[in-house]
C-alpha cells in the first residue's frame, strides 16, 4: 500500500486546525491522517472489527459502527499532554455495545448523548439494547415487515439537531436482496420525521449529512456530490443537484470551514458494473481511485487530495477532528488499549489537568 497526496495538504489541515478520521472496512483499519512535528503529514493505522461509520461529536468522543459491536472511544488526552511526544489526541475504547453482526453502515449521536445507528441487515435505524441486540427505532413505510433480510440496503443517516433527519436507501425494494436489481435510478432520500420519500432517481446514494442549511448527498454510482433542493409545497418530491464530480464510488462525507471532505473507493466492477459512474469515468478519460478529496464549497472544486493506492481500494465513513493536529486510536482489542491505565481527578473525574504534564510514553497516564 502506498499514499501520495497534494502538495497544500499539510497546510490546509493547519489552516482549518483539524484532522481527519477514515474507515476501511476492506482493510480493517480507522485511519487518522494528520500533521506531523515537521512538514509533513502522519498517518496512523489501527485495527478495528470491520470498521464502518463514524461520529465525532466534538466534546473528544468518537463512535464507532464496527463489526457486531457500536464502540465508543474518549480521548484520554487534555489539551497540554503529547503521547509518545507526537499525538495530540489519543482515543481509547471506553463503551462497547454488542449487538451482534447487524451490517451496522452510518452512526451518530443524539440529543442525550445516546447512539442511534443504521442497521442494513434488518433495514430500519436502531439503538444498542441492554437486553437484546438492538431496538428498533424507525422504518423506511415500504419496509412491510422487521425481518433478517437487507431488501432495500438502507445505508446513510444525516443528523439534525440531535435526532435522525434523513436516510439514504438504494432501492424502495421490499423483497430480500431486491435493492440489487435497482442499483442504477433506484435510489432514495427518506425524511425521518415525515417517513416519506423526498427525492428518488439516484444510484446508489450514500452518507447524506445536514450542512449550514442543506442537504448533502453522495450519488455514488455517479461520483457527484451534491444537494437535496426541497419542495416548495412541502408534498412534492424534492430533486438531486449534483455540484462536483470525484473520480470514484462515493462514500463518507464530512464538514468543516467551508469545505467538504469526500471519501472516494474503487468501484467492486464485479457487483457493482454498469453504474453511470462507468461512462463518467470513459468520458473523463479518467480512472477511479481510493482516498479523499478536499471540496471548497465556495468554488466547488478539489483543492486537496490523499490518495490511496495498492492493496486498499474501498472507503466508508470520513470525519473531520476540529481542534485535533495529530490523532492516534487504540483498537479494542490492542495490547496497549488493555496496559495503558489513565486516571483523572478523583473530584470530577471528566476535568482536564491544570499542570503542564510530561509527555506520555505507556503504561500509565494521570489526566
Amino acid at each position: 500500500m502506498s499514499f501520495s497526496q497534494s502538495g497544500g495538504l499539510r497546510n490546509r489541515l493547519a489552516q482549518l486546525d483539524c484532522s481527519i478520521a477514515m474507515t476501511s472496512y476492506q482493510s480493517g483499519c480507522l485511519y487518522g491522517l494528520g500533521r506531523n512535528s515537521g512538514d509533513g503529514l502522519h498517518l496512523h493505522q489501527s485495527a478495528m472489527p470491520k470498521p464502518m461509520g463514524l461520529a465525532y461529536d466534538g466534546d473528544g468522543a468518537l463512535t464507532l459502527a464496527g463489526g457486531a459491536q457500536i464502540i465508543r472511544f474518549a480521548n484520554v488526552l487534555s489539551a497540554n499532554q503529547r503521547m509518545n511526544d507526537m499525538f495530540d489526541a489519543c482515543f481509547v475504547p471506553r463503551q462497547m455495545h454488542f449487538t451482534g453482526r447487524l451490517d451496522a453502515h452510518d452512526v451518530g449521536i443524539d440529543r442525550d448523548g445516546r447512539p442511534i445507528f443504521v442497521n442494513t441487515r434488518f433495514n430500519c435505524l436502531a439503538r444498542p439494547c441492554d437486553r437484546h441486540s438492538f431496538q428498533e427505532v424507525w422504518r423506511p413505510p415500504f419496509i412491510s415487515n422487521l425481518v433478517d433480510e437487507d431488501r432495500c440496503h438502507l445505508n446513510g443517516m444525516a443528523m439534525r439537531d440531535g435526532a435522525p433527519a434523513y436516510v439514504t436507501a438504494v432501492s424502495r425494494s421490499d423483497t430480500i436482496d431486491g435493492w440489487r436489481d435497482r442499483r442504477d435510478g433506484g435510489g432514495v432520500v427518506i425524511d425521518v420525521s415525515r417517513n416519506a420519500v423526498i427525492c428518488e432517481g439516484l444510484s446508489m446514494p450514500h452518507s447524506p449529512r445536514w450542512y449550514n442549511g442543506q442537504l448533502w448527498v453522495l450519488n455514488s454510482g455517479t461520483g457527484e456530490l451534491g444537494v437535496v433542493e426541497h419542495p416548495t409545497t412541502g408534498t412534492g418530491m424534492g430533486r438531486f443537484v449534483p455540484k462536483v464530480f470525484c473520480p470514484g464510488f462515493l462514500r463518507g462525507l464530512s464538514f468543516h470551514g467551508g469545505h467538504a471532505f469526500v471519501g472516494l473507493s474503487k468501484p467492486r466492477y464485479k457487483r457493482f458494473e454498469g453504474l453511470p459512474l462507468d461512462q463518467r469515468l470513459r468520458d473523463a478519460d479518467s480512472e477511479p481511485w481510493c482516498g479523499l478529496q478536499i471540496i471548497d464549497l465556495a468554488t466547488m472544486t478539489c483543492v486537496d487530495w490523499f490518495r490511496i493506492d495498492g492493496a486498499v481500494s474501498e472507503l466508508y465513513d470520513v470525519a473531520v477532528l476540529p481542534g485535533i493536529k495529530t490523532p492516534m486510536t487504540l483498537g479494542p482489542h490492542a495490547q496497549e488499549a488493555a496496559t495503558l491505565i489513565t486516571l483523572g481527578d478523583t473530584k470530577n473525574p471528566d476535568a482536564d489537568a491544570a499542570a503542564p504534564q510530561p509527555p506520555l510514553k505507556s503504561g500509565h497516564l494521570r489526566v
